[in-house]
């Protein structure tokens, strides 16, 4: 097989590789062996991404074929700067998760449950990969459900710590139906005045046809779905519980890539299938985006200062960073797609890093963290909690971090738009998000009464460090993500 024909098949096999390896790893009872294919699905799709961002280098793109149906008819993976770039971004967060999961996922699980975990976790990240790479919209939706229902069997495996981890859950189950529901039914409408499903045929179809209430219609059941999906704010109500409850590892693995890609998705079908339609997309971006994304910001960054649970801290927190993607997207320039997605890698390295540090906190004490419980830790556990810093300073948007990048081209962004009111809210909640993380730092360093020893385990700490490395990397050399995000930028804003 010649390096042509690998390449050719590597859509296919980002997605097919852990989605193969993971009815495999639920009928195995050894907890090691199922790690080990877990790490080989992770890692074969990591492989396969970085060829395939390769192979996208000057704007290239191609497409896989499901089946013996060309498209329009059949189902196809679509490869460009857009999707390779997403996909890069989550498969690498994944497979330094699944290295994390070894020790950290047995802490929290029982050893049985250990093959349906691995089992249900190579379901979600290939459902996220598929996600990403269909060019078919009700494809999409076969993939949305491939992996939120194999997220709640993940966040509900946290019933063995603790019993809300089932209410969690089932919150999360019943709000993603809705979400997946709504994308569907605009689907639906979609495809009632087109014929098509897929998402370049509709991106020329669409503004061929009338543009009549079904379209809008739609449009709106669409984002409403995929807005859910990506926990913008005000329904974002299933996020927080999911990343408490959840165990670390799963925490860490979810905050780092669920939302990444349905965020992709929005900006997908915004500027792709709808891009013939300018006032409908910019109207969503103008009057829907901006304002929620806005109002996300600032409620994300209030309630995580207010908050003492540490993983639903960060999970607020959450809330507040996937505004600032929102934001560069409902910008609906060149400019702000980069920041957007710009955001989307350094948030994954962010928010990967900071989970991964309260998963280490959680194994060494061996139990749920609050702020309380991590007072002295600072000095009991340096490595985890030098890495833990570097990671809250990246996420404040300190020079030379990955971070600082991200806040850069947001300021660029808005200043190209000239709106400096925006400009100024985003500085004061960047301002107000050292707030919160002055207040973890406050206690790491507390005195405390009757510190029991705690043990550092480097099978946790070196994954940890792995992203911490990478958000000072990319803050002091950011040129591979900065050039991969513009380059998916100006591939989608042919749109605008």
């Amino acid at each position: 097989m010649t390096l042509a024909q690998i390449i050719a098949n590597l859509p296919a096999l980002v997605v097919a590789i852990p989605l193969l390896l993971a009815p495999v790893a639920a009928l195995i009872p050894f907890a090691a062996l199922t790690w080990a294919l877990a790490v080989a699905g992770t890692g074969g799709a990591l492989f396969c991404a970085v060829m395939l961002m390769g192979a996208t280098a000057g704007g290239k793109s191609f497409s896989y074929a499901l089946g013996s149906w060309p498209p329009p008819w059949g189902i196809e993976f679509v490869v460009d700067p857009v999707s390779a770039f997403t996909v890069l971004v989550m498969a690498a967060l994944a497979f330094v998760a699944t290295l994390f999961a070894r020790t950290a996922l047995l802490a929290e699980i029982a050893e049985a449950d250990a093959g349906k975990a691995y089992s249900a976790w190579l379901l979600a990240c290939g459902g996220l990969s598929g996600l990403v790479m269909t060019g078919d919209a009700f494809n999409l939706f076969v993939f949305l459900e491939i992996s939120a229902l194999s997220s709640v069997i993940l966040i509900a495996l946290g019933a063995g710590k603790d019993r809300r981890a089932l209410i969690a859950g089932y919150n999360y189950l019943v709000i993603g139906a809705v979400g997946a529901t709504f994308y569907v039914i605009g689907v639906g409408f979609i495809y009632a005045v087109t014929g098509s499903l897929n998402m370049a045929d509709l991106a020329e179809r669409i503004p061929q046809v009338p543009q009549t209430t079904v379209v809008m219609v739609g449009f709106g059941f669409m984002m409403a779905g995929l807005l859910v999906k990506a926990a913008i704010f005000p329904v974002h109500v299933w996020l927080p519980a999911a990343y408490a409850f959840a165990p670390s590892a799963v925490s860490a693995l979810l905050a780092a890539i669920a939302t990444k890609a349905s965020l992709y998705v929005i900006a997908r079908v915004m500027f792709g299938m709808f891009a013939g339609v300018p006032d409908l997309a910019g109207f969503a971006a103008e009057f829907i985006l901006v304002p929620l994304a806005l109002a996300g910001i600032f409620l994300g960054t209030i309630l995580a200062i207010y908050e003492n649970d540490i993983k639903k801290l960060l999970a607020f927190s959450s809330v507040a960073q996937i505004g600032y993607i929102a934001l560069g997207f409902g910008l609906a320039s060149t400019a702000g797609l980069a920041a957007g997605f710009i955001h989307i890698g350094n948030h994954a390295l962010i928010k990967g890093g900071l989970f991964l540090a309260v998963g280490c906190y959680a194994v060494a004490l061996g139990s749920r963290v609050n702020l309380g419980g991590m007072a002295g830790l600072g000095r009991r556990m340096p490595i985890t909690t030098t890495a833990f810093l570097v990671c809250g300073l990246s996420l404040i948007g300190l020079p030379l971090t990955a971070g600082f990048i991200s806040k850069l081209y947001l300021v660029r962004a808005l200043l190209e738009a000239d709106m400096i009111a925006v400009l100024l809210l985003v500085m004061a909640s960047s301002a107000l998000s050292v707030v919160y993380l002055w207040k973890i730092v406050e206690v790491l360093w507390q005195k405390a009464e009757g510190e029991a020893a705690v043990t550092e385990q480097p099978a946790l700490y070196m994954p940890l460090w792995i992203v911490a490395i990478a958000n000072i990397w990319f803050g002091i050399a950011p040129a591979p993500l900065v050039d991969g995000a513009q380059r998916a930028a100006m591939y989608l804003a042919g749109g605008l």
